[in-house]
């Protein structure tokens, strides 16, 4: 990082036109994501099995995760098995929500599902302090039929309840999970950003390597988790 690793400085009249001219194209992208987002709404759906999902009380079926909703959004932790901490990246990503219920007003719910037993999964969740329903699917195929097989990547699905039918609506996975968070839409108004390697970011920026500057799992549970983790 340069120790000149600062914008120019102008007279307020040129930051605004400069500003306007920015604004103009985050006002295109807003429009952009609104006929985005109208596209999405128009996508067709996939009927899916009678899954048998593990939650904390027991074997729950896929459409009584729902909990009586009509729409169901999952995030699709990554678990690696008998590892004490697990993905960064989806500990660090998940501990955000906090307070899910305004989803209830739009009938629907969000929840997480892992490849974990449920009582890893669940002693996983208290550890890191997660305030999420979690349920696992370590003896179910609907993991790694929705994209998210044992020991692979994360994912987002959502789905349509319709009685007790359940349909998949739409799939994301990598950086399309971006979207669902204030995380990194907060940092990326930052002068300096992400401060990554792969960011296109003015010389002298300060930047380091992808991924270095994310809490680890053991990082979150300190902050979130019960006081004596260590």
């Amino acid at each position: 990082m340069s120790t000149n690793a600062l914008p120019p400085v102008v007279d307020a009249a040129t930051w605004q036109r400069q500003l306007d001219a920015l604004r103009a194209r985050e006002k295109a992208a807003t429009r952009e994501l609104d006929a985005i987002a109208a596209q999405r709404r128009r996508l067709p759906m996939v009927r899916m099995p009678d899954y048998v999902l593990e939650g904390e009380k027991g074997p729950v079926r896929l459409a009584d995760v729902f909990d009586g909703r009509r729409q169901l959004i999952v995030y699709n932790h990554m678990w690696f098995a008998g590892k004490e901490w697990q993905c960064p990246g989806c500990t660090w990503f998940t501990s955000q929500y906090t307070r899910l219920e305004f989803l209830e007003s739009h009938d629907a719910r969000f929840v997480i599902v892992t490849q974990g037993p449920i009582d890893e999964a669940l002693a996983y969740k208290r550890r890191v302090g997660n305030m999420m329903a979690w349920y696992s699917t370590a003896n179910s195929p609907f993991g790694a039929d929705v994209g998210a097989p044992a020991g692979g990547g994360f994912a987002v699905n959502v789905f349509l309840r319709d009685g007790d039918t359940v349909y998949r609506t739409w799939h994301t996975n990598g950086r399309g999970t971006e979207q669902l968070g204030h995380t990194f839409g907060l940092i990326d108004l930052l002068p300096y950003g992400r401060q990554e390697e792969w960011q296109d970011s003015p010389d002298g920026w300060p930047q380091s390597p992808t991924y270095s500057r994310w809490a680890t799992s053991k990082g979150i549970a300190s902050l979130y988790g019960p006081d004596d983790i260590a």
